[in-house]
């Protein structure tokens, strides 16, 4: 039912699972107080318990800090650090930057796009590898729909930096056996020995294990969200506090430019 009955029903009040703030009161947190319940979770276990509703060890969580913590670069050239670096410059406000630099981080090719594609393919492969299917045929589907396969391959080099320590801090924690992330390397082994010079970049390790965790695409989307934000203030601030306007300039020489030529402008008296 999704017609005028249903929006009655729903006029002047909110039916929620989720929580509620009862002021002066208490706040309640997918069914838990958040003042007394929760009063000592840490805010990373606070965040993942509300998108996914269940509490996570110690290890997990710390896993998924490793996952945020290794790919915060504070490094204005990267496309999304550029937005909030250029914002900075602009003498926008650190909300506006950042918050445009999260949104473009959706990029389908190199940021949460890629891992929700890469994250969906381990799920679907994995359960078609254990009903008797072949990784082959699972890859060639793969690049029939999607024309690649994500999580892997990268611009500039054709390696990550980031997959060494992510993997050495999962082997601390035991997670570096499971079966996603033995499926991404898989994967790379695969793809090398077919003469595909393709190695599995960030996306791929961390969407491999978001499905060792038991996340599904959608919670592992909301989860990576702010994964790259501890390396976008820095790059604010930097540009903030510099000459404003001075990030990037380009020379006139370096603008090929088609248009009309110059002309000579004579100012009309009057």
């Amino acid at each position: 039912m999704n017609g005028p009955e249903y929006l009655s029903q729903k006029a002047g009040k909110l039916q929620t699972a989720m929580g509620g703030f009862f002021p002066g009161s208490h706040v309640v947190f997918r069914g838990q107080t958040l003042h007394t319940d929760l009063k000592d979770m840490d805010w990373m276990a606070l965040y993942v318990f509300g998108i996914c509703g269940r509490h996570f060890t110690a290890a997990q969580l710390q896993l998924m800090n490793a996952l945020w913590t290794y790919t915060s670069y504070p490094d204005a050239r990267i496309w999304n650090n550029r937005v909030a670096a250029l914002s900075g410059s602009a003498r926008s406000t650190g909300s506006l930057g950042i918050s445009a630099a999260l949104a473009i981080s959706e990029a389908h090719i190199y940021g949460r796009g890629n891992e929700v594609q890469a994250i969906s393919f381990f799920i679907a492969t994995q359960k078609q590898l254990a009903a008797g299917g072949s990784l082959a045929s699972c890859l060639q589907e793969e690049m029939k729909i999607h024309q690649r396969i994500a999580g892997y391959g990268r611009p500039l080099v054709n390696a990550d930096e980031r997959i060494a320590p992510i993997m050495a801090k999962a082997a601390t924690l035991g997670f570096d056996q499971g079966p996603h992330i033995q499926l991404a390397f898989a994967i790379e082994r695969f793809l090398l020995d077919t003469g595909r010079n393709l190695r599995m970049n960030y996306g791929a390790v961390v969407s491999a294990f978001g499905a060792d965790l038991g996340l599904s695409p959608e919670e592992f989307y909301l989860f990576m969200f702010p994964s790259f934000l501890a390396g976008m203030s820095p790059c604010f601030l930097e540009a903030r506090h510099a000459v404003e306007g001075s990030l990037f300039p380009l020379r006139c020489a370096d603008i090929a430019y088609e248009g009309p030529a110059p002309r000579d402008w004579h100012r009309q008296e009057p």
